[in-house]
């Protein structure tokens, strides 16, 4: 299916109308702000005589000034979890997935020899894989 060509001409055409719009809308609006600003000045002319007799009773009548924001407090930093220390030791598991026994990781043959006495004793897959515990620290 082919699209319809866009008359680029008329596009361009249209565009430059309804910035001439635009702009005869701005110029009526500034006119317009032009007049309210002179009553404006008028009027705080007026309000300037009035006040410069107040002035002079209250000199440390300061500006309105919007109150500072207070300071947002630090946040606290949140203490890391504490790392455990964790060490590799020698499984040796049936084949339902269950610990049998550990050893500890330079006795990986020991552990290799006990998963093949299991195996060839109660006639069921035993194996040897790594398995990491938390190290207990001794409180004396």
């Amino acid at each position: 299916m082919a699209r319809r060509i866009l008359n680029r001409k008329e596009l361009r055409a249209d565009f430059e109308a309804d910035e001439r719009r635009r702009q005869v809308g701005d110029q009526e609006s500034e006119e317009d702000e032009g007049d309210e600003d002179e009553e404006e000045e008028e009027e705080s002319g007026k309000a300037e005589e009035e006040a410069g007799d107040e002035e002079d009773e209250e000199e440390a009548a300061p500006t309105k000034k919007k109150p500072a924001k207070p300071k947002a407090k630090p946040k606290s930093r949140s203490r890391a979890a504490k790392v455990t220390r964790m060490r590799v030791v020698w499984g040796v598991f049936s084949n339902s997935h269950q610990l049998v026994a550990t050893y500890e990781y330079p006795k990986k043959d020991e552990a290799a020899a006990h998963a093949a006495k299991l195996t060839a004793d109660k006639k069921n897959t035993h194996f040897v894989q790594p398995v990491k515990e938390e190290i207990k620290d001794k409180k004396e």
